[in-house]
């Protein structure tokens, strides 16, 4: 079922939840973004949250991440969740690592360091991430606020 959507949610709304399963393949992070995409796009015709362009592309960057280090570290089937919970993007991706001792967390940061920044950007971004042992594998929760702070970038600010 690779890649296999199911949109919805919470009380039936599809504004409040999307999620899909993948299983390991060279695309999962493509679909993982265009799933967040066309999340977001739905909240923004339903009347729901305001989600800035540069909010949108950090909950595609901050899926991007996680969904990578999903199939870098733990080859096989995942899944991809997201959710809007109190003015805020939940994204939850499950992997099938078999053994999470410790869990991953961001390192500290290294300029000079060539990869292994994933983390550390979804720790900067997010107001929360949680990194637990799941049945099967692990799962990683992050928590991103939709109420855009910061300039946008296109703005040419």
């Amino acid at each position: 079922m690779n890649g296999a959507v199911r949109d919805g949610g919470r009380r039936g709304d599809a504004r409040t939840g999307a999620s899909a399963r993948y299983e390991g393949g060279p695309g999962d992070i493509a679909r993982g973004r265009e799933l967040a995409r066309g999340f977001l796009e739905r909240l923004r015709a339903t009347g729901g949250p305001a989600v800035s362009d540069r909010t949108a592309g950090m909950v595609q960057l901050v899926v991007s991440e996680l969904l990578t280090n999903a199939c870098k570290y733990a080859p096989g089937p995942s899944s991809l969740g997201l959710a809007l919970v109190d003015g805020a993007v939940e994204i939850t991706v499950w992997d099938s690592a078999p053994v999470v001792s410790p869990v991953p967390v961001a390192r500290t940061a290294d300029p000079g360091r060539i990869g292994g920044h994933g983390l550390e950007i979804v720790t900067a971004l997010c107001q929360s991430l949680d990194v637990r042992r799941a049945p099967g594998g692990k799962r990683t929760t992050a928590r991103l606020r939709l109420v855009d702070d910061g300039p946008d970038p296109a703005d040419g600010r």
